[in-house]
């Protein structure tokens, strides 16, 4: 074991993000979309004990895997994406978001029987979130949209350089889908939900946060000896060669067969936890694909993170921003 994280050095961090750039992302999983009414609390309502919320804005942003993919994207990469939206408003808003973020749609598939992943927020001016509404269905996709996923992993993964499944088991990501992508021989990144752990058997590398960690394990995670064992445990559980586990303020720690490390949180003032394993796992891909080791890209996976909570809601993190931080 390891005593303590090797440094990354600012030349080396250069290198690396510099071949983003020519570096094809296929990412794969579910799509949302975040929507943020906001608005100015004035008062309680006489009806029930709410606070009256005097609209004023409203923005949406992508979340989920297309989160991801925009923040491959915004790191210089060149994501492709695969996922599935309904035939509603919701979906049309959806691919005009894609649009505006540099995002080709053609990954993907639309079905009429299921709606667009929506996730409504109210929140305030101060960015306190009031109340939140789900539109979703979590069953999986029919046999025909499954099919439909396939030939476009297939047709999108010939140019890709990494594949990344983001998994928020909203029925994207189903056995068939994942054994597909394990077809294309590349670097293969999961960020996982435990109920599919065994979907993910001989991935590169999987991401669990600590509670996710700890529900596969059934171990407790409260220290860096414990976080050891459970991801000693976690990469037996799930058959595959490598696992980071993200603990917030506590870091990450890295562990396959050579290495077992902490990778110590970057000291920032947290606005906003909400995507910052989308940017964990997107800056993973990327690092990879360009030939870094494990350890730098877990290095530049947690700088990334510590630029993104410092902001609010889904959010990226560009090239310029994660270099300054070294």
């Amino acid at each position: 074991m390891n005593a303590s994280t090797p440094a990354l050095t600012l030349a080396r961090a250069r290198e690396l993000v510099g071949a983003f750039a020519r570096l094809r992302i296929l990412v794969v999983g579910d799509v949302m979309l975040d929507r943020f009414v906001v608005g100015r609390v004035t008062r309680i309502s006489p009806e029930a004990p709410v606070p009256v919320v005097r609209f004023h804005g409203e923005q949406c942003r992508l979340g989920g895997a297309a989160n991801v993919a925009h923040n491959v994207a915004a790191l210089g990469g060149r994501p492709s994406l695969i996922g599935v939206v309904g035939a509603d408003q919701a979906g049309d808003r959806f691919i005009d978001q894609l649009r505006t973020s540099g995002i080709a749609p053609d990954g993907l598939v639309r079905d009429p029987d299921r709606p667009t992943t929506e996730k409504v927020r109210v929140v305030t001016e101060r960015n306190q979130q009031v109340v939140r509404i789900d539109y979703e269905r979590d069953a999986d996709i029919s046999d025909a949209i499954e099919s439909a996923v396939i030939e476009r992993i297939t047709v999108l993964g010939d140019r890709a350089n990494a594949l990344l499944v983001s998994d928020y088991l909203k029925g994207c990501v189903t056995a068939d889908v994942v054994r597909t992508l394990k077809t294309l021989d590349l670097p293969l990144l999961v960020d996982p939900k435990i109920p599919h752990l065994m979907h993910y058997a001989g991935a590169t590398l999987i991401t669990p946060n600590s509670h996710e960690a700890e529900a596969a394990t059934h171990m407790r995670i409260r220290n860096e000896l414990e976080a050891r064992a459970a991801a000693r445990e976690f990469r037996y559980r799930a058959q595959c060669p490598a696992v980071l586990i993200t603990r917030g303020e506590h870091g990450m720690w890295l562990s396959d067969a050579a290495t077992e490390l902490p990778v110590p949180a970057m000291a920032r003032e947290v606005a906003d936890v909400t995507g910052a394993g989308d940017t964990v796992v997107a800056t993973l891909a990327l690092a990879v694909a360009s030939g870094a080791s494990l350890v730098e890209a877990a290095i530049l996976a947690n700088h990334a993170a510590g630029v993104v909570v410092g902001k609010f809601g889904p959010a990226t993190v560009t090239p310029d921003e994660l270099l300054a931080t070294f």
